[in-house]
């Protein structure tokens, strides 16, 4: 059981980067925390850890050892969360990277839900479209939408959101309602990243196309797309929930029914397939309310 602390002392050094930020989250003096480390390193005989007056590096033997390490502590961790009442009620700090836009637009009032139903959770969100690395940063999960990069990450499917062709009543009323797919090519399309020329894969219940779609915006954002579509910019294909509030206050309107795009997924991604109870529920809570359940 010693060992298993000392190993846990360690975990936290490397990920805080500093004795001073690990000695703070375990609630201990530094120079314990530094002698309990040293201790770990006389018992396995191997130095894991360079140490500076500002930071701490791994050594080669810690960068393994660190790998072995965190999977045990999160083993023994997810343990003693399991079996006992940290599952109904799990306490901690909840660190999320999410997309900007789909979190400000549809998972804030999720999240809002969530939080009252788990009080003992605090949250930490990073918004940003990067593909942040679960491993040396310290996130728990990050949530992403569309297609995903190669990667070891483990992917657990949220829902879908179905997409759909907009632009603003005055785009509309300067520039004509397209009637058919085939006259989107006279149009200004606003398009995401990286092809400023690309297919719009569109589809009814009887009808498929693929359309050249093409125009002088491209953006790696659906916020910004949302906002230059909303003020006469052009045509945009983005999802329903998102520009729900535009339709509503007649901003953007829907164009080219019963056509539309394929449905975006949202994806829940984390570095390992065993969860603190505080991210099972977290992405099991989110699940349900994206499919509807």
């Amino acid at each position: 059981m010693e060992l298993l602390n000392h190993m846990s002392y360690f975990v936290e050094v490397v990920k805080a980067k500093t004795f001073r930020g690990a000695a703070e989250a375990l609630g201990m003096p530094n120079s314990t925390l530094s002698r309990k480390i040293g201790e770990l390193e006389k018992t396995i005989g191997l130095r894991l850890l360079h140490r500076t007056t500002r930071k701490i590096e791994l050594t080669e033997a810690g960068q393994i050892y660190y790998e072995r390490c965190r999977r045990i502590v999160d083993e023994a961790r997810l343990a003693h969360e399991q079996l006992g009442s940290m599952l109904a009620q799990p306490q901690g700090m909840l660190r999320i990277s999410l997309p900007a836009d789909f979190a400000i637009v549809v998972l804030a009032p999720f999240i809002r839900e969530f939080a009252e139903h788990y009080p003992g959770i605090a949250f930490d969100f990073d918004l940003t479209p990067r593909n942040v690395d679960l491993v040396s940063e310290p996130f728990d999960l990050a949530i992403r939408m569309g297609t995903l990069p190669d990667s070891g990450l483990i992917a657990r499917k949220l829902g879908s959101l179905p997409r759909y062709l907009y632009a603003s009543p005055d785009y509309l009323a300067s520039k004509g309602t397209p009637g058919h797919p085939d006259e989107l090519s006279a149009h200004e399309c606003l398009v995401m990243r990286p092809e400023k020329t690309t297919l719009w894969h569109l589809h009814s219940e009887k009808e498929k196309f693929s359309i050249n779609a093409s125009g002088r915006f491209q953006m790696n954002s659906i916020g910004m797309m949302r906002r230059l579509a909303a003020i006469g910019m052009g045509i945009a294909i983005l999802p329903e929930p998102i520009v729900a509030e535009d339709v509503k206050r007649n901003e953007l309107v829907r164009i080219l029914s019963p056509f539309e795009a394929d449905g975006v997924t949202i994806y829940a991604l984390t570095e390992t397939r065993l969860l603190p109870a505080k991210v099972q529920v977290f992405i099991e809570f989110i699940r349900s309310k994206l499919q509807g359940s």
